[in-house]
């Protein structure tokens, strides 16, 4: 998606969410600087992507009754956004690629990273504190922003890391798209990363109903097909 098509739907994303695209940018600009010496070639994302099946796995409860359909498609390519990483490790399952913006799970993160994940880092305003502790350690990593893009930081679409991660597979010419564990109607699942801090559950649902939102405009125009193996109805979307 052009940035020029995504940024209308990033301004309503700012006016529902309040959100900076002052911080948002200095974000990107900074996430920028980070990776200057370890930013990883765009074409070793694409190559994992481009012409395969792809799973895009989320963290909704339907996750749970899916992990032997990920475990038999052991062909697909699987995108893990953020949090789930922490199940699927537990899970003995490896992602190749995992899209997150460090409010997941440092450890499993990191770990996902040792096993040969690629990593896609997201910058926007609230995060510059996590993207300044924990960046340094991760090695080579692909930098995402939701704003103008800047050198080795994109700007794929997509607003979660779930409908981003969807969003990421389509800009690299996925030949299908498999949505599981993407419930965005239910309440979000709750993480050992979220002990530690306060969750805005209401905010996460909020979230998660525009998510849905821009996966249905996507399904529009997709080049990709779309498959959903989750509990939500996505509007375009072929449920399985």
């Amino acid at each position: 998606m052009k940035f020029i098509e995504w940024f209308p739907f990033y301004q309503q994303i700012r006016n529902e969410f309040g959100y900076s695209t002052e911080k948002d940018q200095k974000a990107a600009e900074m996430l920028s600087q980070m990776i200057k010496r370890k930013a990883l070639q765009l074409s070793k994302l694409q190559k994992k992507i481009e012409g395969k099946q792809v799973l895009v796995i989320g963290a909704g409860p339907s996750l749970d009754k899916n992990i032997e359909f990920i475990k038999k498609n052991k062909t697909y390519t699987k995108i893990a956004s953020n949090g789930v990483v922490e199940i699927l490790l537990n899970k003995k399952i490896k992602p190749d690629i995992v899209v997150s913006d460090l409010d997941g799970n440092p450890k499993y993160l990191r770990m996902a990273e040792k096993m040969g994940a690629i990593m896609v880092i997201h910058a926007h305003g609230d995060n510059m504190e996590n993207l300044e502790k924990h960046v340094p350690k991760f090695g080579k990593v692909i930098g995402t922003t939701q704003v103008m893009p800047a050198d080795n930081v994109y700007n794929f679409g997509g607003f979660t890391d779930g409908d981003r991660s969807v969003f990421l597979a389509e800009e690299m010419k996925a030949k299908s798209i498999t949505l599981v564990g993407m419930d965005f109607d239910n309440a979000p699942r709750k993480f050992s990363s979220d002990k530690d801090m306060e969750i805005d559950m209401d905010l996460k649902r909020r979230k998660l109903k525009f998510a849905k939102r821009l996966l249905e405009m996507l399904a529009k125009q997709s080049r990709s097909k779309l498959v959903n193996k989750s509990a939500t109805t996505i509007k375009g979307i072929k449920s399985l």
